[in-house]
Parts: C-alpha cells; sequence; structure tokens
C-alpha cells in the first residue's frame, strides 16, 4: 500500500477465498477485475476505481495444498460506507479463478478510522497513567494543604462563644450541631456549610438559643462522647432530628458518601427520646416550620437525583425504599405493597398517568422537575416542582 492510499483510506475490504485446484495472486486478481466488470455501474468499475485512486492496490496472500488453494484477499478503499459495502458484496459473485472453481467470502469490512480512534484512547490512557505516575506524595501533600487552607478560609467564628462554623450558619433556616471544629471542616470539604460546634461535652450558651430559632439536626459521632453530647443537647436545647456517624467512627472522619448517607438518615427527636423513654410533656416546637421544613428536604433530594435519570421512593422520614430509574417508576409505584411510601422524587416530568397511580397507592408528595398540562390534581396528594 504505497503512502497515498494510507492517508486517504477509510476502510479495508477482509475476504476469504477457497478454490478446487492450484491457483496464484495473479489468477486471482485478474478474476475480481474480469468477474466484476460490467456488473455495477461505470462509477463502481475497478479498474476506474483504482486509476483514480479510490481503491488501493488488491493484495492477495494465497496457499496451496493437497491440490487445494486458500488464501486472504485485502481490498483499501477510499469510498463512502455504502459504495464499500456493494463492492464487498461484488467479490462474492466471483464463482471461478482461472479454469477452477472458487468461492469468496467476506468476512468484514473494517473501518481504519475506528482502528485509528480506539489506539488513540489506549495511548491516551498510557500517557495519563504516565501523568498520574508522575505525580509525588510530596504534590499531594501540597494539593491537600492548599483546599485545607480554602477550608479554613471559609470557616467563621460565630457568637458570643466564638465557636466553629460554617459561613451559612446564620442564614440558613436548617443547621447542624457537631462536636467540634475538625467536623465542621471535614463538612465544609463536602459542601456543608450550615454546621456548628458545641467544642466539647458541655453545651455553649450560643447553641443552646440557636436551638430554639433554628430546624436543629444533632450529627454526632459514633462514640461514648457523641452519646454524652446529646444527652447534653436534650436537656438544654431544642433539638428536631438527630443522626450518627457509623459505630465507632467520627465526623470528622467520614468520606462524603458516609456524610450524605447519615443526613438521609436522621430521625425525628421523638423517636429518641421515646427509644430512651422519656414522655414528651412539651408541646412540640415551631409547628409551623415542619412542613416547609420536609418540603425543602424534598427539594434538596430532587436536587441531587436531577440529571441522573432516577428516581428515589421514600417513607415519611424521607428514607430511601427504593431507588429506580425513572422509565420503570410507574410500575414500581404499581408495584408496592404497603411498604410506607410517603413521597417519590424523580429527574422527570410529572404526568396525570404518574398523579393516579401515586393517589391509588396512598403516596402524598410527588417531586420532580416540571409538571406536564394536568387534567386533575387529587386534594391529599402535593406535587413539588423545581
Amino acid at each position: 500500500m504505497g503512502k497515498e492510499e494510507i492517508s486517504t483510506t477509510k476502510y479495508l475490504i477482509h475476504a476469504q477465498i477457497n478454490a478446487n485446484g492450484i491457483v496464484e495472486k495473479p489468477d486471482v486478481v485478474g478474476a475480481i477485475f474480469g468477474q466484476t466488470e460490467g456488473l455495477l455501474s461505470n462509477d463502481l468499475d475497478l479498474r476506474e476505481l483504482q486509476k483514480t485512486g479510490r481503491i488501493g492496490r488488491i493484495k492477495v496472500n494465497i496457499n496451496s495444498k493437497a491440490g487445494r488453494s486458500k488464501g486472504e484477499i485485502v481490498i483499501p478503499s477510499s469510498l463512502d460506507r455504502v459504495e464499500t459495502a456493494i463492492l464487498a458484496a461484488s467479490l462474492e459473485t466471483i464463482n471461478r479463478v482461472g479454469p477452477c472453481e472458487a468461492y469468496i467470502q467476506v468476512n468484514k469490512v473494517e473501518d481504519v478510522r475506528a482502528v485509528k480512534r480506539r489506539k488513540v484512547v489506549d495511548r491516551a490512557k498510557e500517557l495519563y497513567k504516565g501523568m498520574m505516575e508522575e505525580v509525588t506524595p510530596e504534590s499531594l501533600k501540597m494539593i491537600e494543604e492548599v483546599k485545607e487552607a480554602m477550608r479554613i478560609h471559609e470557616i467563621t467564628d460565630f457568637g458570643h462563644d466564638k465557636l466553629p462554623a460554617g459561613p451559612n450558619v446564620a442564614s440558613s433556616d436548617a443547621i447542624l450541631v457537631v462536636e467540634g471544629r475538625a467536623d465542621v471542616l471535614n463538612l465544609l470539604r463536602y459542601g456543608v456549610k450550615n454546621a456548628i460546634a458545641v467544642e466539647g461535652v458541655s453545651v455553649p450558651k450560643t447553641v443552646a438559643e440557636l436551638t430554639k430559632k433554628k430546624t436543629v439536626t444533632a450529627f454526632l459521632d459514633g462514640d461514648r462522647g457523641g452519646d454524652l453530647i446529646l444527652k447534653e443537647l436534650l436537656q438544654v436545647g431544642e433539638l428536631d432530628y438527630v443522626t450518627r456517624a457509623p459505630r465507632g467512627k467520627e465526623v470528622e472522619d467520614l468520606t462524603k458518601d458516609e456524610v450524605m448517607v447519615a443526613l438521609r438518615d436522621k430521625i425525628p427527636v421523638e423517636q429518641i427520646y421515646h427509644d430512651l423513654g422519656i414522655k414528651l410533656d412539651k408541646p412540640e416546637k415551631k409547628p409551623a416550620d415542619k412542613t416547609p421544613d420536609k418540603v425543602k428536604l424534598l427539594k434538596g433530594i430532587l436536587k441531587d437525583v436531577e440529571g441522573s435519570g432516577n428516581a428515589e421512593i421514600l417513607d415519611d422520614s424521607l428514607n430511601i425504599l427504593k431507588e429506580v430509574k425513572v422509565e420503570s417508576l410507574y410500575d414500581e409505584i404499581k408495584s408496592l405493597q404497603n411498604e410506607g411510601a410517603y413521597a417519590v422524587v424523580f429527574d422527570g416530568v410529572v404526568s396525570q398517568r404518574l398523579i393516579d397511580i401515586a393517589k391509588e397507592k396512598g403516596l402524598k408528595q410527588i417531586v420532580a422537575v416540571r409538571m406536564s398540562e394536568v387534567v386533575k390534581k387529587p386534594s391529599p396528594l402535593k406535587i413539588i416542582t423545581r
């Protein structure tokens, strides 16, 4: 194959030839030109195509054994995909080579550019791996130092007690109460900016006062220290939810996934009182805030699923019962059996069909990106869109 052919070739036709007799390369090439002549239009005449360089030099590799010949034919083509396919199919009409009966079968038409692309990808992977190997522990340490400095820059001193806190504690309706400065920094790393630290087992007055004005989730270590702070917070503060790091782990050491799971699985404080055998004689705090808070949480979950093509079916505490693809959501809701499903959050558009099945199954909330032209909205079912 000449340089011209290499640069313009788009496809390679690979065919196999079998002949009942001894034949050689020139016989095969002659048969290909001779027996396809006049079969197709002048535009696809092999001699013309070769003269204009639209097909390359035909390569034949043939071996004879025990009075039979077998080999491979390769034809480079710079024609388009359809013309190349027609040309390849025409080879299979050849039934003689010289004096011998012969049979040609096309094995494949190879896209040269696809092969090149594969090579590019494989080489790019090698180069990337080499680049990654060059990242030394020292440079990783430097990167981590810069990131740490950015997180420290975001941390603030809150209130009279100058407690470590995320920048959004003052403005946010909902806050997280954590144990120490390192917990606040770790949560900042994952974009959680509404945490404040009590800095010790004794709960400062600043935090106690804050819990009366905001929706509060205590996010504590999964050890004895966490147990002690929880007891203190239950006595001097007004909590709404409680969540813990996995048993034996600390909030400052959690990965992003572990943080998100813990926040998703928080439990109402009433459940904690119930588990501890404490009767609640005080009126429920901030009744007006409860519904908006749940709506806010549902909207937060929508933000997480948006763009993923996924749907989440949640219970009353917003724990995930099922996670499915949006296309199978209708069937999934239809098959629900008394599983305590409360809400469905999905990356898609609310349809009348979905509303009807959700009402039938007793769901209370549908949360989606937007709503189509819905005929009727059943009153017990609330629809929230972005």
